[in-house]
């Protein structure tokens, strides 16, 4: 399959990924998914924590809550530009992450890698930033089903958690954009609002920045993920061994 630029296409890659968007969007109020969406809040409250880490603050605690709402806590650095980019981290922070599962699953084909890396990612944060038992129960009980998921299941199995994984977080953060941003109420309190007051561009020129930044990079790691990669003809770089007269 080609793109009208004649760039190929990796059939079963282009499915796979359709069919866990599609099986996301329509399974998208099944009570099951709530361990998905919680996980995703938490990849937004880390996305505020690194960002402080990195500007030079400190982060005091985060805590996630079961109707989905999260809280990341930390100190940081007087300056501007240190608070644009701690209060934009959250959200492009979770397209970021969701972009990165998309090439890690559907390209390299990290199967084990990812799960692990998520096994000690949540362990993390749930030993040294935790905010409240709910916060570090679900860190640490997560962490451990994906520890054994990594270690215990077959690699098919492994693939198939790692592509709705993957294909759910980067739906979760195009959705968490339009409920959260484009919804005037919510707004008004949301990461937006905060640089709103910091700034003084309106919150919904900021949720407009971080919407098209989002989906720009979700496309584009969708695009890459299901891109076939090149291979090279017999011979390709070598000498010619028969100069051309």
């Amino acid at each position: 399959m080609k793109t009208a630029s004649g760039a190929a296409l990796d059939a079963k890659r282009l499915f796979a990924l359709a069919a866990c968007f599609f099986a996301g969007i329509w399974l998208w109020d099944w009570e099951g998914l709530w361990p998905l969406k919680l996980l995703v809040v938490m990849v937004h409250e880390t996305g505020h924590a690194a960002a402080s880490l990195i500007v030079g603050g400190s982060v005091n605690r985060i805590t996630i809550a079961a109707d989905q709402s999260g809280q990341c806590l930390s100190s940081i650095p007087l300056g501007f530009l240190a608070k644009v980019t701690v209060y934009s981290a959250g959200y492009v922070g979770s397209a970021l992450v969701g972009a990165a599962l998309l090439l890690l699953t559907f390209r390299f084909r990290a199967r084990r890698v990812v799960l692990g890396a998520a096994c000690a990612w949540l362990a993390l944060m749930g030993l040294f930033y935790a905010g409240d038992l709910f916060t570090l129960l679900f860190c640490l009980g997560t962490a451990l089903a994906f520890g054994l998921g990594a270690r215990f299941l077959p690699q098919g199995a492994v693939e198939v958690v790692n592509l709705f994984l993957a294909a759910f977080s980067s739906l979760y953060a195009a959705m968490d954009l339009k409920d959260d941003l484009w919804n005037s109420a919510v707004r008004a309190q949301s990461d937006a609002a905060l640089l709103a007051d910091l700034t003084i561009v309106p919150a919904v020129v900021w949720a407009a920045l971080w919407t098209i930044f989002s989906i720009a990079v979700l496309a584009m790691a969708a695009y890459w993920s299901v891109r076939r990669a090149r291979v090279a003809s017999p011979g390709a770089g070598l000498p010619s061994r028969f100069p051309s007269p």
